[in-house]
């Protein structure tokens, strides 16, 4: 088992972040609601209390129980989890004279603290917070000070637990890492053996135990997590795993022969599935959204199901979860709200009566694809773009036809190839158009049109959590624009969406 880290999540948008940061630095994490406390054994190193939208002064606080922890295992509070170890133990807390969202410097450091070692004055933090902590218990001193903010850090006396009220797992804070390192390295003593080399031994281990001489079924994507984890289990398990890959009609331009294609050399028993007819027929008519997401999934499972079956004794079936679907089940306030149904297929494993495995339910995106490099998937697989469970469906706005999907195919064929040849395909996260049930007036030659419009979309993010606009190039979208309208009948018009998320989502359904 490997050195742990406790993350208790007070509901921050931030949490995740302080998993990462953590992460790469070779050190296991896991995030926990604060009123779900694991059993702390020996495997746990330490342990850090996230930021919250919550004051603590507010009547409906999060309050962990910290019996078993303060004094007992080496504590962080960040932004809320500081002002909790604060205001809880005899402090206090009130709302700031300024709110403090925002750069700040460090105009004080104590040399002797182990957590600021390493740090320089006026090295630059991120603060983001309305309330600030205006007095603390006899047995805390100050270890780092802002301009504005007397307590920006503290230490208990006599106990390795510590608060700072700035975020050291912000880009804006340009020293956040080391003190992250100081904490867990120095602090917590771990030994920093969290490695994608040492997650995919460890995996495949666990999985020759698991599964022994089962037969397992996955549905194949053709995307990063669900390759990973068929490699993960191809090498615990063999010929003993079967791949599905279904075409439900709404992949990309030659998508299904592209990815039966690439998996050819990679020892997989892969099965293509071509379902588009059945899709597209219980497509007809349906607009709304989450209508079409809960089409997709029935249909899919109806097709998979079929599949499966004629495979004989199967008792598992694998699924590409990561550690974001994870955290987002058991999130402080119980189950997320649906923004959008899961990618993961919901009710496949109660129709078929499979157990369920779950190879990278530990991962983030980007550690999945290092995990994917230390076991010899190609980098132009493991760099594919993130693309939605139920395809186009959700890119074609108002209900889908077969001229629709043909349509968006062919302008996101001519968007992405051309990523592709102005180096700029892997600056994106993720790319694609929607098709808009808007028509507008255009000029062709000498006629009048009245076509369709499309919005073409392009992001920078690290794990789709939040993600900025891609500021391509003027002369790219000039010349994309000008291939799409002149080469896709029925398309006169082209927009590049500039909104973030949030507030906005990645895609548009």
């Amino acid at each position: 088992m490997h050195e742990k880290i406790l993350i208790l999540d007070f509901g921050s948008q931030y949490t995740q972040l302080i998993a990462r940061r953590v992460r790469e630095l070779n050190v296991y994490c896991e995030i926990h609601p604060f009123n779900k406390i694991p059993t702390l054994d020996s495997n746990f190193k330490g342990v850090i209390l996230s930021g919250s939208p919550f004051s603590v002064r507010d009547e409906n606080a999060p309050v962990p129980d910290l019996t078993e922890i303060k004094k007992k295992f080496p504590l962080l509070g960040v932004c809320y989890g500081a002002q909790f170890l604060a205001n809880n133990y005899g402090g206090e807390v009130l709302p700031s004279k300024h709110r403090e969202y925002g750069r700040a410097r460090l105009n004080y450091i104590d040399d002797d603290s182990r957590l600021m070692r390493g740090l320089e004055l006026d090295t630059q933090v991120w603060m983001s917070h309305g309330d600030t902590i205006t007095k603390v218990p006899d047995n805390y001193q100050i270890i780092t000070s802002t301009n504005d903010v007397k307590f920006g850090g503290f230490k208990v006396i006599d106990e390795e637990t510590y608060g700072i009220q700035f975020h050291p797992e912000v880009y804006h804070t340009t020293q956040g890492k080391q003190l992250l390192k100081n904490f867990l390295v120095d602090i917590c003593s771990c030994s920093q053996d969290w490695t994608p080399s040492a997650f995919a031994d460890d995996t495949i281990k666990e999985l020759k135990q698991q599964l022994g001489d089962d037969k397992v079924v996955l549905g194949l994507s053709g995307g990063v997590d669900s390759s990973v984890a068929a490699i993960l289990l191809h090498k615990a398990i063999g010929k003993n795993l079967t791949c599905i890959f279904v075409d439900n009609g709404l992949l990309r331009k030659n998508e299904f022969e592209k990815v039966l294609e690439s998996y050819k050399d990679m020892g997989l028993n892969v099965i293509g599935v071509d379902a588009k007819n059945q899709f597209l027929s219980q497509l007809a008519g349906i607009s709304d959204p989450e209508g079409k997401r809960k089409v997709i999934g029935r249909v899919f499972i109806e097709v998979f199901d079929q599949e499966a079956h004629k495979i004989q004794d199967v008792e598992w079936l694998a699924q590409g979860t990561i550690y974001p679907d994870v955290i987002e089940s058991v999130s402080v306030n119980g189950p997320s709200a649906t923004i959008k149904s899961h990618h993961n297929v919901g009710g496949l494993p109660e129709k078929m009566n499979l157990k369920i495995v779950e190879p990278l339910k530990l991962l983030f995106k980007d550690e999945v694809r290092r995990v994917g490099t230390s076991i010899g998937i190609k980098n132009e697989l493991l760099q594919r773009h993130p693309f939605p469970g139920p395809g186009l469906a959700i890119r074609i706005l108002g209900d889908i036809t077969p001229e629709k999907v043909r349509i968006l195919q062919e302008v996101d064929d001519i968007y992405i190839e051309g990523l592709k040849e102005y180096g700029l395909y892997n600056k994106v996260w993720q790319a694609g158009v929607i098709l808009l049930p808007v028509q507008s007036v255009g000029v062709m030659g000498d006629e009048r049109t009245y076509e369709n419009a499309v919005a073409l979309r392009a992001v920078s993010s690290t794990d789709g959590m939040t993600a900025d606009w891609s500021h391509l190039p003027y002369e790219f979208l000039a010349d994309i624009s000008n291939k799409i309208i002149n080469n896709v009948k029925g398309i006169n018009r082209v927009v590049y969406d500039i909104s973030s998320k949030p507030p906005a989502t990645i895609e548009w359904e």
